[in-house]
């Protein structure tokens, strides 16, 4: 006689797919390893609005970190129009600029989250877990 246990296969882990908009080489490599070892997949760096828009239609993101102060089109024109074109992406935006004007202006066009530069990686992972349980 022999016994067969069937073994419960482990949980599967889906990976959130991250496009990273900024135009800095450093935000892109500081979010990469911050992100190593987690649920989260890097799949694709535009360093400005434009490529980002034709990566993001390519890619298809769950996820987008997006500078504002970018050449070209600025990281709020940039996140109006991936709200038009990819309404169900979550957008987080970076910045060195977080005053209340620019905070009231992410808000203005309907985004949550605002991470502030230099980036803490407790805060940038706080962040994208709270954007998962959307």
């Amino acid at each position: 006689m022999v016994l067969v246990i069937a073994e419960t296969p482990p949980e599967r882990i889906i990976m959130k797919k991250i496009l990273i908009i900024d135009d800095s080489p450093f935000i892109y490599k500081e979010v990469a390893a911050t992100l190593e070892g987690l649920d989260y997949e890097i799949i694709g760096h535009a360093k400005s609005g434009e490529e980002g828009l034709r990566m993001v239609q390519e890619l298809k993101p769950d996820i987008i970190t997006l500078d504002i102060v970018m050449p070209g089109i600025d990281g709020i024109e940039t996140a109006e129009k991936l709200l038009e074109i990819a309404p169900d992406v979550k957008i987080v935006m970076l910045s060195s600029l977080c005053d209340y004007d620019t905070v009231s202006e992410v808000e203005s066009i309907g985004l949550k989250y605002l991470v502030s530069k230099p980036i803490e990686k407790d805060v940038l992972i706080e962040t994208l877990e709270k954007v998962c349980q959307e």
